[in-house]
């Protein structure tokens, strides 16, 4: 069988496990990034690294898109349209719910099938293709994609149309980011109160508040090993989406409203570039306990 091309815009964190995840299922992959450092990520992989996102949108009949947002996406997706008749772009940026769905209506309109696979799951779960994606969009496109998918994902669910796996991805991101922040308020609680961190972690996972953070996160906050699986600036982003949507829909938000004031102080500490879960230094202790 011929080796197939994927294409692939935006080499971060997940865009270069992804393309590791391809090249391991046989695609061929050929991905462009702004940063040519990130450029650099394909060739260990055995991926080819373009000048342009013009070489990417003609060397590939998919093409998926890792960026930071979705105005980003849009703005690529606007400029390039020309060139991508007959494509299939899989945008798996976590964006704003209603841009990404007007992507999807004007790309039809112009020949382009668009989908909105966005992924719960970091970097390094995608490694491991334990992530699930989550496909909003036309279901005749969504299957002839299964094969790029089940590449690094362990389930694919199709939710509906253009926006809807935006839509979902907020709602993935809001659960675990405040299980990651009451995971964090916990373990520093423990420490406080003089138990053993590790022994509390080891309890937490045995007890009925267990939950997969405690597996993917708990080390790496007890350790204060931050390298970034998910950066904690873009999780920050996802909060702001989140409000921004409930606030369009009169939702209440108020426990996503204080995660996004302990993100902002983070942020503001120089905390953005390292994983999610250095949230925990939000519960550092203040002042010395009373004697």
């Amino acid at each position: 069988m011929a080796t197939r091309t994927i294409g692939l815009i935006g080499v971060g964190l997940v865009g270069s496990a992804l393309a590791e995840r391809w090249q391991r299922a046989g695609w061929s992959v050929v991905g462009y990034d702004i940063d040519p450092d990130f450029r650099s990520r394909l060739e260990p992989c055995g991926g080819t690294a373009a000048n342009s996102i013009a070489e990417v949108m003609t060397a590939a009949p998919i093409v998926v898109l890792s960026l930071p947002n979705s105005t980003v996406s849009s703005v690529i997706l606007d400029d390039y349209a020309p060139v991508m008749k007959g494509k299939v772009i899989i945008d798996t940026t976590t964006g704003e719910p209603d841009e990404m769905a007007a992507m999807g209506r004007c790309l039809s309109e112009k020949g382009v099938r668009y989908l909105d696979g966005t992924i719960a799951g970091s970097s390094a779960q995608i490694r491991t293709g334990e992530v699930l994606v989550m496909v909003g969009g036309e279901a005749e496109t969504v299957a002839e994609c299964a094969d790029v998918f089940a590449a690094f994902a362990a389930q694919t669910m199709h939710v509906g149309p253009w926006g809807a796996g935006a839509e979902m991805k907020l709602v993935v991101n809001l659960v675990l980011g405040l299980n990651r922040a009451v995971l964090a308020e916990g373990l520093s609680f423990a420490r406080q109160r003089g138990i053993d961190p590790q022994r509390a972690l080891e309890v937490l996972r045995a007890s009925p508040a267990s939950s997969r953070v405690m597996d993917t996160k708990g080390t790496k906050m007890l350790t204060g090993d931050f390298s970034p699986q998910a950066r904690l600036s873009q999780h920050y982003k996802d909060v702001r989406l989140i409000l921004a949507a409930g606030e369009a829909a009169g939702a209440r938000l108020p426990l996503s409203q204080l995660h996004a004031e302990l993100l902002a102080e983070r942020e503001a500490a120089g905390d953005g570039d390292l994983d999610n879960s250095a949230v925990i230094r939000a519960f550092e202790p203040t002042r010395s306990p009373s004697l």
